[in-house]
């Protein structure tokens, strides 16, 4: 029998996960950004070096999540402010390139971010499975994105672009309905992780595709 103040607490340890979550998600925003202004100037090869020690730090934040919460958080604020020097070059010259095509695809990644979330959240069906099939398509998509280095496809890149976005709605659900399911506050800096990976990922999708159809 399910008692109805068990019931009561982990609704508030689920809120207590959402809102820490998405303290966290803002706050490696914010790094990020503060990472792509001083990175701007960066030569690309800064931006590669800043993109593997990301990765890294990225990795150490799984052990750390169970072992030093503390240390996850600044994992989690290091990932935010490398990624950000990680991607300055690119942001960079999307901004030389056509800048309104920055703030289009910063308005359609929160548009895109808010209704995919709310359906995972909302959702009683599990999408383990349909976000284990975007994580294997995310491989493939990976895997074309090197073809198209070296084989001229017309309209890869918008292929590359759309699929990626399909990819990414199918993450985002997932990411967002664990948020509902957990009531492991410990984990709220790893999930703000891959929550920020979403954001991006989607945001640098939708860059690509304005910026072409701006041209």
């Amino acid at each position: 029998m399910r008692y109805p103040g068990a019931a009561s607490a982990g609704r508030d340890q689920v809120r207590t996960l959402f809102a820490q979550t998405m303290q966290y998600v803002a706050m490696t925003a914010g790094l990020f950004a503060l990472g792509a202004y001083l990175g701007r100037n960066l030569h690309g090869a800064v931006g590669i070096i800043a993109f593997i020690g990301a990765f890294v730090v990225l990795i150490a934040l799984q052990f750390a999540v169970r072992r030093s919460p503390g240390g996850a958080v600044a994992l989690l604020a290091a990932f935010g402010l490398l990624m950000g020097v990680a991607v300055a070059p690119t942001l960079a010259y999307y901004a030389d390139v056509n800048p309104s095509a920055l703030w289009q695809a910063g308005g359609a990644t929160a548009l895109f971010i808010a209704a995919f979330g709310t359906a995972g959240y909302a959702t009683r069906r599990d999408l383990s499975a349909i976000a284990r099939v975007a994580s294997w398509a995310l491989i493939g998509l990976l895997v074309f994105g090197i073809v198209l280095i070296f084989i001229r496809i017309p309209g890869g890149a918008v292929i590359y672009s759309v699929i990626g976005l399909v990819i990414f709605a199918a993450l985002t659900a997932f990411d967002f309905q664990r948020l509902r399911r957990s009531t492991d506050l410990a984990s709220a800096p790893l999930m703000a992780a891959s929550i920020f990976l979403d954001i991006l990922n989607v945001f640098l999708f939708f860059l690509q595709l304005f910026t072409r159809n701006n041209q």
